[in-house]
């Protein structure tokens, strides 16, 4: 979610005045962006990428003001009920003119950096069929970069003749072909505060655990004791949450607490069953 006190101007200056497109027989860009229930960070997500040759927002029957925003910036918004985050995502690459997809989250912005590395890149032929970006976060006044949190490589622009989204918890891109990765950052604001990341967590926990068990996965004790241990020491040690300081520490605890309670859900599924 989109903080409410903004770490940087949207939309920036250059989102405002520079509305180039691209030249005919080079790839051209749609971004697409799912939502439900938005209101308060689509503008931003969109205004980032202004300069996109077509913009569509797929809502999922939002009860705010999500979709009417949308549509102050694109006639391609289209609302439909949530059938989970790849089939969503396949659906908005579906309905693009454009085979060349950005996929955006309504919570990223992309940076005026990376507009231009993306610009740049699609003013030819691209080498790859897909490219992951660096992600970066903002998170209780800091960016963070050190933790599992960063890079963070999120794959999101692709040639959608090659490439389709797959899986349900933290879902990504599967492409036929070579993927390459850009250098410029995608930013990101995750969570409005340690309540609202809290909450997340309890939420995609759940949907993890399911997935795991599907799997037939199962966990003992000690691996519901030790694999938390391991995931704060390679947080906080060997990634270097210990730079970021007191920030640093609450994001390496809190990832391990994501590992513990998503396998402490998998192991309470197992005593059910």
């Amino acid at each position: 979610m989109w903080a409410e006190a903004s770490p940087w101007p949207w939309p920036p200056a250059w989102a405002r005045t520079n509305r180039t497109r691209y030249t005919p027989g080079v790839p051209k860009l749609t971004v697409t962006v799912i939502a439900r229930n938005e209101a308060a960070n689509i503008l931003a997500a969109l205004d980032s990428v202004s300069w996109a040759d077509e913009l569509v927002v797929v809502d999922a029957q939002s009860t705010d003001d999500t979709a009417a925003l949308a549509r102050q910036r694109t006639n391609r918004v289209i609302v439909r009920e949530w059938p989970g985050y790849s089939v969503q995502k396949n659906f908005a690459a579906e309905q693009a003119s454009h085979d060349w997809i950005l996929s955006l989250d309504a919570d990223e912005r992309v940076s005026p950096a990376l507009a231009g590395e993306i610009r740049a890149l699609l003013s030819g032929q691209p080498g790859a069929r897909g490219y992951a970006i660096p992600r970066v976060s903002f998170y209780l006044g800091k960016w963070i970069r050190t933790t599992d949190w960063y890079p963070d490589h999120q794959l999101r622009l692709y040639d959608r003749r090659a490439g389709t989204w797959a899986g349900d918890v933290h879902e990504g891109v599967r492409v036929a072909g070579a993927v390459g990765r850009l250098r410029a950052e995608l930013q990101h604001v995750p969570y409005r505060d340690i309540s609202h990341h809290l909450q997340t967590i309890d939420r995609y926990t759940t949907l993890a655990a399911r997935q795991l068990r599907d799997r037939g996965r199962t966990v003992g004790m000690a691996g519901l004791a030790a694999r938390p241990l391991g995931a704060f020491l390679r947080n906080y040690l060997a990634r270097g949450g210990w730079r970021d300081g007191s920030v640093g520490l609450v994001v390496s605890i809190l990832n391990s607490y994501y590992v513990f309670l998503k396998f402490a859900k998998l192991w309470e599924s197992g005593r059910k069953q």
